[in-house]
């Protein structure tokens, strides 16, 4: 199982209490620069992919709208990982698929083939301010993946029915991978993850917040998505699960304490709940949305410790050995990749180094000695079934 890192470039509230817009602006170029001496710290560690966002007007919650930009940029500082798009916005109100093709192109060239491509639709908040068909956005994000890989595989491209008029033309550059990229799905529901397998797509599962056992229910979704895919998405077929979840690691847990990851933990989990409850369920009853989201009530009434994240094991919080236990039990589910979110809330830059750092010390090099001991007993073992199943586990 492999590490990797997601970044929103989460600039929470307050500011400097400047005026406007000098307090934003100063907490925002803080948040990229400590970003970038984050990521080129984990180039060095072992990490497999950092995944850049792009998201729209959320405002604290993520300022990162260019992902073109950011792992354009990274390209260029970073020799190791693979630069992942998560995701590009698909459907055309965003962006016409002629210019998705281009950029991501543009960063496997600058990089030299190391580019994962995910691909989503975003949510009504993005959608309705870009003039984004919601009721088609899914189709439509399938249609553009469709028509980029066309783009990249064709020497000339051209097309003229209801969904795009396109002139024939070259559309360059073409990219370093061949034939492309691999293509990766955004899915939050059981439904999307299972789709996302009979498309042949890689999951790129961020359902965070929820029970291990309902991350194993979409996994499942997912694996039998891939059995019955009988004609992938794009030419380069994907069958690997990324989970993201947040992630933090310090010498020992009470450093993780001092951190303040408990208010982070909490920051982050509001955020995202009354985000969701605003832009995607608003007609739901408040008893609904209190299932959907039980913890805000229970901190309403104040009845929760934002510890219980960690003890059902929604969240890696602890020392080297303690996060090296919980990464293990997402790999008894079939992750392949844990996209680790490290950079949220209020924690400090000093912090996060310090958790990437440890994780690349400590628990990348662990994970790895796992791998290689199952390798070798696949290797030495004589039983065609037995070597089988274990193959299972590393590939």
């Amino acid at each position: 199982m492999k590490l990797d890192l997601l970044y929103e470039i989460d600039v929470p509230k307050p500011w400097p209490n400047k005026p406007f817009p000098q307090g934003q602006k100063e907490a925002e170029q803080r948040a990229y620069r400590e970003a970038i001496e984050q990521i080129k710290l984990a180039d060095k560690f072992g990490f497999n992919t950092i995944w850049s966002v792009e998201h729209h007007f959320r405002e604290g919650r993520s300022h990162s709208p260019s992902s073109e930009v950011v792992l354009g940029a990274l390209s260029q500082i970073t020799e190791n990982l693979r630069l992942g798009f998560g995701v590009t916005l698909c459907p055309p109100g965003f962006i016409h698929p002629a210019r998705v093709a281009e950029k991501v192109a543009t960063v496997d060239v600058l990089s030299g083939g190391r580019v994962e491509w995910g691909i989503g639709r975003s949510t009504p908040m993005e959608q309705l301010a870009f003039g984004v068909d919601v009721e088609h956005s899914k189709d439509d994000m399938y249609e553009t993946a469709r028509t980029v890989v066309d783009m990249w595989t064709n020497e000339y491209y051209e097309r003229d029915d209801d969904w795009m008029k396109f002139p024939r033309r070259m559309v360059t550059p073409k990219p370093v991978q061949d034939p492309h990229p691999p293509c990766w799905q955004a899915a939050v529901s059981k439904g999307s993850a299972e789709q996302a397998g009979e498309m042949g797509l890689g999951l790129l599962s961020f359902a965070i917040m929820q029970p291990l056992s309902k991350m194993a229910e979409h996994i499942q979704d997912y694996r039998r998505g891939q059995e019955n895919c009988t004609k992938p998405l794009t030419q380069v077929r994907t069958n690997k699960v990324s989970a993201y979840t947040l992630v933090h690691c310090a010498d020992t847990f009470e450093r993780c304490e001092r951190n303040g990851i408990w208010d982070s933990v909490w920051w982050w989990y509001q955020h995202l709940a009354e985000f969701t409850l605003e832009w995607e369920f608003p007609h739901f009853s408040q008893e609904e949305k209190d299932r959907l989201f039980p913890m805000l009530s229970k901190h309403a009434a104040g009845e929760l410790d934002p510890k219980v994240f960690n003890d059902v094991h929604m969240i890696i919080v602890g020392d080297p050995d303690q996060c090296y236990a919980k990464f293990k039990e997402y790999e008894k589910l079939g992750v392949d990749q844990v996209i680790c979110y490290v950079q949220f809330g209020y924690l400090s830059h000093a912090s996060i180094m310090r958790t990437i750092e440890l994780l690349g010390t400590h628990v990348i090099p662990a994970l790895e000695q796992d791998g290689i001991e199952v390798r070798q007993r696949i290797a030495g073992t004589t039983d065609p079934d037995e070597a089988g199943a274990l193959s299972s586990l590393v590939d």
